[in-house]
């Protein structure tokens, strides 16, 4: 089998070291492999198949002779991008820069794979609650087309990154001891709250994460004219994005008719008895690559709705796994620059 060289900028952060376990998992087929990540981080080895990989700083030179690029996040792929497209890398990028470019592909294997093959070295992961909101909508879009979509989150600490599981770790232990809370990450104590306020306030009052998920998935599912709005919530929950959608069609789908697309699409698992008290939940959904969906049911106030409950990694689905699978499907495709 032919192998890639493959390189990941910000491997020793959370997504980073998924991406490195979701590699071995998934068995993609790795020739070289090199680490990088900031000077902080410089000199850290990790392993990879039981192999030691010590992490270098990253510069333009990390990216010659390598096949995929996989970034992390944050503020790398806009300095080193370019670099890595140029070295002839392809790059998969797992921050918002250059998500909404529209010479960029924005891609969710599951919903738009084909979007690959019109790459020009940069391919976009989309934001985390994005990526299992377009998987659960797809099938239902195929079968009867959107009209509007009306979605909550319920989003982990963890996608505030390793920082975040430390407050709400730190501020429960304070709570339960009767000590001081003084929040850092968040903007007041999540320990035993919600806050309905995710990254920055913007048009409408609606936040950048609100946004983001509005303009993705019109970008995703090819169709600008579905309505979205969101209200994006952070929870006290450690791992895995929960969401509560509400779907109005132009042709009325039935509950069963519904579960029935969800259970023959990939990458979902319907779980959906309520007499036995069986519906997804992070608990279940942590560590897992699958969307998981149930409370399937009419919506009672209009002819044409439906409302569901959606669960997913978000630091897998939503980050890591869904990174590799766009890997995979250059290589099925043959679209890698080096090809």
């Amino acid at each position: 089998m032919k192998k890639f060289n493959v390189v990941i900028v910000g491997a020793s952060g959370a997504v980073g070291q998924e991406l490195l376990k979701i590699l071995d998992e998934r068995n993609f087929p790795v020739g070289e492999l090199r680490l990088c990540a900031t000077s902080r981080s410089a000199g850290k080895v990790m392993l990879f198949k039981d192999q030691p990989y010590q992490v270098e700083i990253t510069t333009p030179d990390s990216f010659n002779g390598m096949d995929i690029a996989l970034f992390a996040g944050g503020i790398a792929s806009k300095e080193f991008g370019s670099a890595a497209v140029e070295r002839g890398a392809v790059v998969i990028d797992n921050s918002s820069n250059y998500r909404m470019d529209p010479a960029v592909p924005l891609v969710v294997p599951e919903v738009n794979p084909e979007d690959v093959k019109w790459h020009q070295g940069i391919i976009a992961n989309p934001n985390c609650s994005t990526i299992q909101l377009v998987v659960a909508l797809k099938p239902i879009h195929d079968a009867a087309k959107i009209k509007r979509v009306v979605v909550a989150t319920y989003q982990a600490v963890s996608g505030a990154g390793r920082e975040g599981i430390e407050e709400l770790t730190g501020q429960t232990r304070a709570v339960l001891d009767q000590g001081e809370i003084t929040p850092k990450i968040f903007p007041y104590p999540i320990a035993f709250n919600l806050i309905p306020h995710i990254d920055v306030f913007m048009d409408l009052d609606y936040t950048k994460e609100e946004w983001k998920m509005v303009k993705e998935t019109q970008k995703i599912l090819h169709d600008d004219a579905i309505a979205v709005t969101a209200t994006t919530v952070r929870v006290p929950v450690y791992r895995s994005h929960s969401e509560a959608v509400n779907i109005e069609t132009h042709r009325k789908i039935t509950a069963q008719e519904a579960k029935r697309l969800f259970e023959s699409f990939p990458g979902i698992v319907v779980i959906d008895d309520p007499g036995a008290k069986l519906y997804p939940m992070p608990l279940f959904a942590s560590n897992r690559d699958e969307v998981f969906i149930g409370r399937i049911r009419e919506d009672n106030s209009i002819p044409n709705g439906l409302n569901i409950w959606v669960v997913a990694d978000q630091i897998r689905k939503g980050a890591a796994t869904n990174a590799v699978q766009i890997a995979e499907l250059l290589v099925e495709y043959g679209c890698l620059m080096n090809n």
